[in-house]
């Protein structure tokens, strides 16, 4: 396995033994905590990391594994939108006398830096991974290294290792039924970023049902939008203000199903008489809306417990498990309900 190279420079191990004044296996066993080093060496070794931006490779670190009774879990950030999951990864872990290390890479290469040294270090037995843009890579090198790690999967990467996803293309079946139904013919569908595989799923889902109900929608019809209430909320504005006509709205996540809500009301429209909408996910919001969102429930809680008791499983070395795909299922709300209910 190639060296990883850190921050803008190109940094090696031979730039941090240079910097530290010590040889490359002395920074090869700060890495992996072998052998006794002085202190004030280790000390040295680890200003040079953290001057350098050195991002230490699966291979620099080699991963015999101890037990710490602890999992790391990675996420993008730690926003609200990944509670359902955290809260049941820590519930399973606790049953199971483990605890849990929360990690980001909201600094870049020098959170990937850390990362590393915590692997170095053996700070947990296993990694839960709700990917952060661009980690995918180094993320498998720990793995391939030895480091246990499940992916949550909401983008649907189907790495070298295993993982929990949930179905996103029954997902966009079932909203596209459920509006059919309904006798909505004309959908407007805002996407998620098109080069999300959840998003191609999601709408391949949607667009295949109305296919098979003889109705192609046109591509105005499909807007590609970012996960984001304002961006949802301009793009359905901007439909009415073009004379697209629509008679439902699927959106690709709740916040951007909220948005479409917004725009609707503030058009002076009805819901659900003359616009029904559907979001995606059924987190909280979905019920505080006006009117409360019709949803596709992706199943937060079972995905967190499925891939908490999955690293498990290989942490203990039981036998492998198969990926899991965790079914979602139609939460209707008054966002769809039928006109003679308002």
């Amino acid at each position: 396995m190639q060296e990883r190279r850190g921050g803008d420079m190109g940094v090696t191990i031979a730039d941090v033994a240079a910097r530290a004044g010590v040889s490359k296996t002395t920074v090869s066993r700060v890495l992996n905590a072998k052998g006794e080093i002085n202190e004030n060496t280790v000390l040295k070794v680890r200003q040079a990391i953290s001057e350098l931006g050195y991002v230490p490779s699966a291979g620099a670190v080699g991963l015999a594994r101890g037990t710490t009774q602890m999992i790391g879990m990675l996420v993008p950030d730690l926003a609200w939108a990944w509670a359902g999951i955290v809260q049941s990864v820590v519930e399973t872990l606790e049953t199971e006398g483990f605890g849990l290390r929360m990690l980001t890479v909201n600094r870049g290469e020098e959170s990937l830096r850390r990362l590393g040294l915590q692997v170095a270090a053996k700070s947990f037995d296993g990694l839960l991974v709700i990917e952060p843009e661009g980690t995918l890579g180094y993320i498998t090198e720990l793995h391939e290294a030895g480091l246990p790690v499940v992916l949550i999967d909401d983008r649907f990467h189907r790495p070298g290792f295993p993982y929990v996803a949930t179905t996103n293309r029954e997902g966009g079946e079932q909203a596209a039924r459920h509006l059919l139904d309904l006798g909505r013919r004309r959908p407007l569908v805002v996407t998620g970023p098109e080069e999300f595989g959840c998003t191609q799923e999601r709408l391949g889902g949607f667009v295949d049902v109305y296919a098979q109900a003889g109705i192609e929608l046109d591509q105005r019809s499909i807007i590609c939008g970012d996960f984001l209430f304002d961006n949802s909320r301009n793009a359905v504005a901007g439909a009415l203000a073009d004379g697209v006509e629509f008679d439902a709205v699927f959106g690709h996540n709740d916040p951007m199903a909220a948005g479409a809500l917004a725009a609707l009301h503030e058009a002076g429209l009805k819901i659900p008489r003359d616009v029904a909408v559907v979001g995606f996910d059924d987190i909280e919001l979905a019920s505080y809306t006006y009117p409360a969102l019709t949803t596709i429930r992706q199943p937060m809680r079972e995905m967190g417990e499925a891939a908490a008791r999955l690293l498990l499983d290989h942490v203990r070395r039981s036998p492998e498990a198969a990926p899991s795909h965790i079914p979602t299922s139609l939460v209707i709300r008054g966002s769809t309900s039928e006109p003679s209910a308002n």
